[in-house]
């Protein structure tokens, strides 16, 4: 049925725009040329050149016959390369695949082949994985940032240089607007809870809308001075690329963590913002007095992963650092729900108040609800801070889906919530708390961890009868693994030939942190009772086991 505000007053060019994130740089070069955009050591680059570098990166993309539903993969640290990619890419129509520079060859080559990757840029750091790649994809283009692999036409026959690539590309490239602002804008790799990693698919509306809503969450004002401690690989750098350039702030690049740097970048370029795990807050809580001298103003700062300690919340406040709790997950873009403060928690204890800001929190600004659900109905459950349900998402910053997995898609998004797999509570006052992981994920230092992983590897040493890894409490990683194993009769090993046989398969994150022999728990069919192991930890005060680290 068509009614009077229907008639004539449809979708027209000058009336209706899809959203896309890559306009807030557009702009921030058109009324904010002039000002800083991003800074790397000596490197310092205004907006206006920033925005013709990401040009010319779409130009030279497209003459190599990159574009629209194209994967382009970078596997790049925390500097401007990467800050660039995050619009050059899509400008040109192309799907950003940024790849988590902590995995080990085989998922990073995984990855590649599944996302169907055309072109991977790639850092000198990460030469070894980049030659594994020619090898397997010979007609990979590579897009070196240096000189060292371009250099080096024979073990890289499709490499060139970055800075030579942009030199082929117009500065005044005529970029579209998607066509559709449900179009892909990027590819994000779980880390293989349930196996092979999945493909998480991003597309422009949600971008934008969580851009938008990381301002919002914070008050973020105009100019901030936005610190790169936050990996860039990790959910688009919780969309902050596009949030910064929203707000023509300023890009700190950082190679590195390192605490004493980043105090001292917080002193010399007067940061006023950088999100973080845990174990980054906890470094620099805990780090030398001396390194804050001269750090007069107030920083903002962003954690996600597992609840930070509440010593850790104090002493963020202590120093002066205001610090802001959200949850998420890659699915949703990174942080969609935030802990968002009450002005009577003020009055609130130390401690009250550091266990009301360790909390999940409500949904964010632009995402449509949050909630804890009954696993079986999907009805709400009661805001008793007691009754454990399943926390579940639904809104605009959701993904589009799984790649290539219709089915594990439907799974998640089933009775139109999206399903996190993470078990919590509502709380009276409508906040979401975390109670626990479902049992194959382990969160360390922001990273998920499948526990099924680390006991397929487990069992792959023949000394190995029966094997199950938990989630340990850590207090610098937040959670790590934690393997118990029970030997075949007769045979015999130690905490370190495990930990080494783990080195073999596994990325250096997910190796076991403590391995304790002995008889599983089990029940009467054989299932390993995994909540016993738990209990056990808990109840120890200390495990006296070797590090896997």
């Amino acid at each position: 049925m068509t009614h009077i505000f229907d008639e004539g007053l449809g979708r027209r060019e000058a009336n209706y725009v899809p959203l896309t994130p890559i306009d807030f740089i557009a702009r921030a070069a058109e009324v904010y040329g002039d000002r800083l955009g991003v800074v790397y050591g000596a490197t310092r680059r205004t907006w206006s050149e920033t925005y013709e570098r990401t040009r010319r990166l779409a130009g030279a993309l497209q003459r190599a016959g990159i574009g629209r539903g194209d994967t382009v993969a970078v596997l790049l640290p925390n500097i401007p390369a990467m800050i660039e990619a995050h619009f050059g890419v899509p400008m040109a129509g192309a799907v950003l695949n940024t790849l988590n520079t902590r995995l080990d060859p085989s998922s990073i080559l995984f990855m590649l082949r599944h996302g169907e990757a055309r072109a991977l840029i790639v850092d000198t750091e990460y030469a070894e994985v980049a030659h594994r790649a020619a090898l397997e994809f010979p007609d990979l283009l590579i897009v070196s940032v240096s000189d060292v692999i371009a250099a080096d036409p024979h073990q890289f026959p499709r490499a060139t240089d970055y800075e030579d690539f942009l030199q082929g590309g117009d500065p005044q490239f005529a970029w579209q607007t998607p066509a559709d602002e449900w179009d892909a804008i990027a590819l994000n790799y779980t880390s293989g809870t349930t196996g092979d990693p999945k493909g998480v698919v991003y597309h422009h509306r949600g971008a934008y809308l969580n851009a938008v809503s990381n301002i919002l969450e914070w008050d973020m004002p105009k100019h901030p001075v936005y610190l790169w401690t936050l990996p860039l690989f990790h959910c688009n750098g919780w969309c902050f690329p596009w949030t910064v350039a929203a707000r023509a702030g300023v890009n700190v690049c950082l190679r590195k963590f390192d605490p004493k740097t980043v105090f001292d970048l917080i002193r010399v370029e007067g940061v006023t913002h950088y999100c973080g795990a845990p174990i980054v807050q906890s470094a620099l809580a805990n780090a030398p007095e001396t390194w804050r001298d001269g750090i007069e103003h107030r920083v903002a700062t962003m954690v996600a992963g597992a609840a930070p300690a509440p010593a850790v919340i104090a002493k963020m406040k202590e120093i002066g650092f205001d610090l802001t709790h959200v949850y998420g997950l890659t699915e949703v873009y990174g942080p969609a729900s935030v802990c968002a403060k009450q002005a009577h928690w003020d009055s609130a204890s130390e401690d009250e108040l550091a266990r009301l800001n360790a909390r999940q929190g409500v949904r964010y600004h632009l995402q449509a609800a949050v909630t804890v659900v009954n696993p079986d109905t999907l009805d709400p459950v009661p805001n008793d801070g007691e009754t454990l349900g399943e926390i579940a998402f639904r809104g605009n910053i959701c993904m589009k889906g799984y790649l290539k997995n219709e089915r594990a898609t439907e799974e998640a998004f089933r009775g139109g919530w999206f399903h996190t797999g993470d078990l919590g509570v509502l709380m009276p006052d409508g906040y979401i708390r975390i109670r626990d992981r479902s049992k194959d994920i382990i969160i360390s230092d922001g990273e998920n961890i499948s526990s099924i992983e680390i006991e397929d590897t487990l069992y792959r040493h023949p000394a190995v009868s029966l094997a199950a890894v938990v989630a340990m409490p850590d207090p610098k990683w937040g959670e790590v693994p934690c393997a118990f194993v029970e030997l075949k009769e007769g045979a015999q090993a130690t905490v370190e030939e495990i930990i080494a046989h783990c080195r073999l398969f596994l990325a250096s994150f997910k190796l076991p942190k403590a391995v304790l022999f002995g008889e599983l728990p089990k029940t009467s069919t054989g299932k390993i009772q995994k909540f016993e192991l738990r209990a056990r930890l808990k109840s120890s005060s200390a495990i006296d086991v070797a590090a896997g680290s």
